[in-house]
């Protein structure tokens, strides 16, 4: 038993990194066999298809990611404070695991009725909770009208963009990967002001 749960994550382990440097359509059977060093017939044994892997990789690295983030958009947090935590803990994710960002936009890239399919990707968006939220909040004249499609998108864009493109803003200035975490540092407050300050009522 315990050589089987070896085994099972020797294929895990060498999916995911192949998957995440060269995304999983680039990514063969036969390359995962051989990264892990085991045989097809083992591959196949543990999980029948790559899309099974794939399948498997992604409900785990989302699941393990975002429920921090789920608790806090539904946690009962003041609406500046829960904006502020949300955007450091997604920021740390990603710093902890830059190609994340790579990972799920070749996901979302593949095909709407694979992504219907796949239920952990509803993770990576606005809960219910956060949205009334927002248009109570707006009600209530403590925060200016705002679309909370628009501004989800808003917030998820500024958060992760930078990781997407970390190569040219690393080459473009000529950082290092220290002062490129030290850049991303600095956006876990630069982020949040420009989100609360879009929300604050015009005067």
């Amino acid at each position: 038993m315990a050589r089987s749960r070896n085994t099972e994550k020797k294929i895990f382990d060498a999916a995911t990194e192949l998957f995440l440097e060269k995304g999983v359509d680039r990514t063969s059977v036969r390359e995962i066999a051989n990264k892990a060093e085991i045989n097809l017939a083992l591959m196949n044994y543990y999980f029948r298809s790559k899309e099974n892997l794939f399948d498997t990789i992604f409900s785990s690295l989302v699941k393990k990611n975002s429920e921090e983030l789920i608790r806090i958009l539904n946690s009962d947090l003041e609406l500046f404070e829960k904006i502020e935590q949300y955007v450091e803990v997604y920021i740390e994710m990603l710093s902890e695991n830059p190609l994340l960002v790579s990972f799920v936009m070749a996901i979302l890239h593949r095909s709407r009725e694979r992504i219907t399919e796949m239920k952990a990707i509803s993770s990576l968006y606005a809960t219910d909770q956060f949205t009334k939220q927002l248009l109570d909040e707006a009600k209530k004249g403590n925060i200016r009208r705002t679309d909370p499609t628009h501004f989800f998108v808003d917030m998820l864009s500024l958060i992760a963009f930078p990781f997407a493109i970390k190569m040219l803003v690393m080459d473009k200035n000529n950082f290092s990967e220290a002062e490129f975490q030290e850049f991303i540092d600095e956006r876990k407050k630069r982020v949040p002001k420009l989100l609360l300050d879009s929300l604050r009522p015009c005067k």
